[in-house]
């Protein structure tokens, strides 16, 4: 069933299109990049800084070299970001996005301090479950694959070997029934549906049968004449129109609609297993005087394994998934990163995206399900076997790529002694905008003199940025400035998703001066309007102000010509030393560049993206006569008749699954929210 790849071949399967060729050092970098890998070299670094064209480096790497490659970033949205960079470089190829597909999920838990447990709750976003099903498909189908991920790529998806054995082959002129057709598409977890058509279901009309592939935006129309298959056609299933005829179509293969795919033919076997595994935990907890969580156990597994034979499913199936898999107790899951290796050998790539951030998530994700599973094991909620259904532990994940790419304007030290050496610099930016100049001031007197610095400033027109070492003193450092009439706003963790968004672009709009934060890199800032950081408490060492942080921090000055940097500190720590020599050579280098190349640097333009909800970011309730516009935040139900509150619920449902097709996955939970918020009213 794999697909053999055929890596050797000479043809180009990937067609980089793009109105830009590689400048600067990109050549350099990317000629590197791929001797490296030429040479074996599993482990290296591409050290990028902000806005030298990271992602556009490794699309013409993936297209030089023809391998098929994973990209892992550190969060969906970031992937998200990626995926349609990769999507618009390679529009003819196989490029897929995999990610969480909940917009929602709370897992399954239990606290023993207050005796609650917590059922596991998902809302599954149908179009990421598409995209996540179209991923793994693609890998067994196609050559010419790229597929970008979250951390998520390390979880459990089932064994490839089943997904790929549960197929339905269609073919031209073949003996076939609709019965025999539907019974078929039971059986890899399609669903018959007469009234919702929608992805992973099939519907008979008449002496044909509609399919709508789980992964796949068309449907397939499959006639049945005389007890054989007398024509395919591919459709919209939302119009019905025909998009592509059965001239040259033969046969068809249709996909799992899910990634855990079982054999029926096994439950006998697994089922004995489970319940070998029952008696034997069951009789520990009696053993520890645990009769309640004993009871408990028998009770849930029992009740499982009834639901599993006569429907096939039963929420938390993922828990079985060892005896179904065939693995071993404590044996590494099948990931999406084991599909790559059983159909491209060592022959892909991996892109590993902002590496300084992703490794830790890599490292961090078995140790933190491990402790929630373990929890509900101890008190009788779940079989030991449930800590088989998790992510890879860092080694597992580590061994299976051939070629590991860390990208990053700031790698840190386990991918730099990893790389041995291997580190490929990309240092000049397109626009010729050099690294912000730094100052260091007394910390003692850091707020009288900030005060004034941005009093001069915002005369000008001037935007400043200040991080804080606590939320405290970003509201406190936020009223002082206003109460001395200087427009400041503040911005951290607990300000709402779409307020955040909205204080952003009420910055670049002119509509204040100062923006004070926390960690302000988590907002993924990018503003040309800022000519100056400062970073108050400079030479406090820990996370915030770590070498790493410090240069990711000051790069915010890196959009503008006249960007500066404030360090407030008494003393120079390490990290402030590191981080400011590290500025410096980025700084030299690329004013050699301009100086050699005839160069002026220009700050970066750019437009005030529209506001994440609607058009203003705001919702109209029409009541009486009056016309309430208010932001999703101010949306209040107490005063709404039950028309006016299920008219608000309609609209907002349509705008949360817009944002989340869009991958704005954030605001899409804040409009949930306030759904479920109304529909309680």
């Amino acid at each position: 069933m794999w697909y053999n790849c055929g890596l050797g071949i000479s043809i180009f399967m990937f067609v980089l299109k793009s109105s830009f060729v590689p400048t600067g050092d990109q050549p350099t970098a990317i000629a590197q990049i791929k001797e490296n890998i030429k040479n074996g070299v599993k482990n290296q670094v591409l050290l990028g800084v902000t806005g030298s064209g990271k992602t556009f480096t490794i699309a013409n790497v993936i297209r030089d070299l023809n391998m098929p490659a994973l990209v892992i970033s550190h969060n969906k949205t970031l992937a998200g970001q990626v995926y349609q960079e990769m999507r618009d470089f390679f529009p003819t190829n196989a490029v897929s996005y995999f990610v969480s597909y909940y917009d929602y999920y709370q897992p399954e838990a239990y606290i023993p301090a207050t005796d609650t447990y917590i059922e596991k709750e998902a809302q599954i976003n149908e179009h990421i479950d598409k995209l996540r099903l179209q991923s793994t498909t693609n890998i067994l189908t196609h050559k010419d694959v790229i597929v970008v991920a979250s951390v998520s790529c390390i979880y459990n998806i089932g064994s490839p070997l089943e997904y790929g054995k549960f197929v339905v082959e269609i073919e031209l002129g073949h003996k076939a029934s609709l019965g025999e057709l539907g019974m078929k598409l039971v059986k890899i977890q399609y669903e018959r549906s007469e009234f919702e058509f929608k992805r992973g279901t099939f519907r008979l009309r008449g002496n044909s049968i509609d399919i709508y592939p789980a992964y796949d935006d068309t449907g397939w129309r499959v006639t049945i004449e005389n007890g054989k298959v007398a024509g395919m056609v591919q459709f919209d299933p939302l119009s019905g129109q025909i998009v592509a005829n059965a001239q040259g179509v033969k046969s068809i293969i249709i996909y799992p609609a899910k990634h855990f795919m079982t054999d029926p033919n096994m439950f006998e076997k697994a089922e004995k297993e489970i319940r070998t595994d029952l008696t034997f935990e069951h009789g520990m907890l009696l053993k520890a005087g645990k009769k309640a969580e004993a009871d408990r156990l028998l009770r849930r597994v029992n009740y499982d394994l009834e639901m599993i034979k006569e429907v096939g499913y039963v929420n938390g199936i993922e828990n079985y998934s060892r005896y179904f898999d065939g693995r071993k107790k404590g044996e590494e899951p099948y990931s999406l990163l084991t599909y790559f290796k059983k159909v491209y050998g060592d022959k892909f790539l991996v892109f590993i995206d902002e590496s300084h951030m992703t490794v830790p998530q890599i490292r961090g994700m078995y140790n933190g399900d491990y402790s929630r599973k373990n929890m509900l094991i101890y008190f009788g909620f779940r079989l030991r076997a449930a800590l088989d259904n998790r992510p890879m532990k860092f080694d597992e994940f580590y061994k299976i790529p051939p070629h590991i790419i860390y990208t990053s304007a700031t790698p840190d030290s386990w991918e730099l002694e990893k790389s041995n050496k291997k580190i490929v610099e990309q240092l000049i930016r397109p626009t010729g905008i050099v690294d912000p100049k730094i100052m260091i001031r007394p910390a003692i007197s850091e707020v009288m003199d900030l005060t004034a610095e941005i009093e001069t400033r915002a005369k000008t027109g001037q935007k400043i940025l200040v991080t804080t070492l606590t939320k405290k003193v970003a509201e406190d450092l936020s009223s002082f400035l206003k109460e001395r009439n200087i427009r400041a706003e503040y911005l951290h963790s607990d300000i709402q998703t779409l307020e955040r968004s909205d204080i952003l672009d009420k910055l670049r709009k002119n509509e204040f001066d100062v923006l004070i934060g926390v960690n302000l890199l988590r907002e993924g800032l990018d503003l040309p309007e800022v000519f100056l950081v400062a970073i108050l408490d400079a030479d406090k060492e820990g996370f915030l102000r770590s070498r790493t942080s410090l240069i990711q921090t000051m790069g915010r000055a890196a959009r503008n010509i006249q960007g500066e940097v404030i360090l407030y500190a008494d003393t120079i720590t390490k990290s402030m030393k590191a981080a400011i020599e590290e500025i410096d050579r980025r700084r030299a280098y690329q004013e050699a560049y301009n100086r050699k190349h005839h160069i002026t640097a220009v700050s970066i333009h750019k437009p005030i993206r529209e506001k994440i909800i609607d058009v203003s970011e705001m919702v109209a309730v029409e009541h009486g006569k009056k016309n309430y516009i208010g932001l999703i935040d101010e949306i209040k139900s107490e005063s709404m008749t039950p028309y006016d509150r299920k008219r608000i619920i309609k609209k907002l449902e349509v705008e949360m699954r817009r944002l989340a097709d869009n991958m704005q996955f954030e605001a899409a939970i804040a409009v949930r929210e306030k759904i479920k918020e109304l529909k309680v009213k």
